[in-house]
């Protein structure tokens, strides 16, 4: 078995290998412990592509939670701000239901797309909501209003994130 994953690793790393998307879906199929502490390794690595492509491996198996930390530390390291987008896409692909906060964030703090992105999340995944969550929402919505990347688009945000956050705090009153 070993040995078929070595193939499929190599398959899916080839930068001239038209199917490699097929590969990392075989791959994270296939995936063990060894294998899945492997494409961690990649999601962090310096080869966008095959990091994509290590996050949708890793989308297929049953360590979403540790694969989502490693996916949303990249979205969040600043080197990766022009590359964001192509990682908060491949999201779609995990349960986000649990990860309201650091969706938020994105839409917050993310380029053009991942920003465009996290908010179709925001509007369309079920996120299981507690008033901590709430609380931590407040607290990169405050910090973002005093440290806008973006000047135009905070009436924007603000005429969605505003409702948005007291609908919540009503659900708890």
């Amino acid at each position: 078995m070993e040995a078929e994953l070595e193939r499929l690793f190599e398959k899916m790393c080839d930068p001239k290998e038209s199917d490699a998307y097929v590969f990392a879906d075989k791959l994270g199929i296939k995936a063990d412990e060894e294998a899945k502490n492997r494409l961690i390794e990649l999601v962090k690595g310096e080869d966008w592509e095959v990091a994509y492509l290590s996050c949708r491996a890793l989308s297929k198996t049953h360590w979403q939670e540790e694969a989502l930390d490693a996916i949303f530390s990249v979205i969040f390291d600043r080197k990766n701000k022009e590359r964001q987008g192509a990682f908060v896409q491949i999201l779609e692909e995990f349960d986000l239901s649990q990860r309201f906060v650091d969706i938020f964030k994105i839409y917050l703090f993310g380029n053009f797309k991942a920003s465009t992105l996290a908010k179709d999340y925001l509007d369309g995944v079920e996120f299981d909501i507690t008033p901590r969550t709430i609380r931590k929402a407040e607290k990169h919505w405050k910090h973002y209003l005093h440290n806008p990347e973006d000047e135009d688009s905070v009436a924007i945000k603000k005429s969605e994130i505003e409702p948005m956050l007291l609908e919540m705090k009503e659900l708890f009153s």
